[in-house]
């Protein structure tokens, strides 16, 4: 599939089907993570993949929605701030570093004919202790991973208008 039309199919997926995600397929979604572009290159990240029935149950104390934590794979993005890069003016990158290891990874599922759904709004506390990380790690975003039940319609978009400004 092109680079464009995986973007513009890309979808945030609250229904999953129980068929599980081929090993081959979530390889080549973690690497494509593993490839993302980080500043100065120090991959201040670490993820977590979670297929344990048991430990996806115990999740739902993080992040309730059913959808979440029966989906056949649930992937934990997790920050390494002692790592990271930090600008000259004190700003840390860690965030900006995650999240783009996260994009390539959600996008790279969405090729493999995946979903997933960027969750931030989780207890940490919660994941931290059930996932045991430690304390050098936060963690910063969770996805489901699996086949779609439903794939849901396009949702609204600003116009280019709104959201760009071209100085020349």
């Amino acid at each position: 599939m092109d680079l464009y039309e995986t973007i513009k199919i890309r979808r945030s997926v609250r229904a999953y089907k129980k068929d599980p995600v081929e090993d081959d397929k979530l390889d080549r979604i973690i690497n494509a993570a593993l490839l993302a572009p980080t500043a100065a290159n120090r991959q201040p990240f670490s993820l977590i993949i979670i297929k344990n029935e048991q430990v996806k149950h115990k999740l739902k104390d993080a992040y309730s929605q059913e959808w979440f934590y029966t989906a056949p794979v649930i992937i934990c993005a997790c920050a390494l701030p002692d790592a990271a890069w930090k600008r000259n003016d004190g700003k840390c990158y860690v965030d900006v570093d995650v999240a783009i290891a996260m994009d390539h990874l959600i996008l790279a599922a969405s090729a493999e004919g995946l979903g997933t759904c960027w969750i931030a709004a989780f207890k940490p506390k919660v994941v931290k202790n059930v996932l045991n990380i430690p304390d050098n790690l936060e963690p910063l975003i969770l996805t489901p991973l699996g086949y779609p039940e439903i794939i849901p319609e396009p949702t609204f978009r600003k116009p280019l208008g709104e959201m760009v400004r071209e100085i020349k």
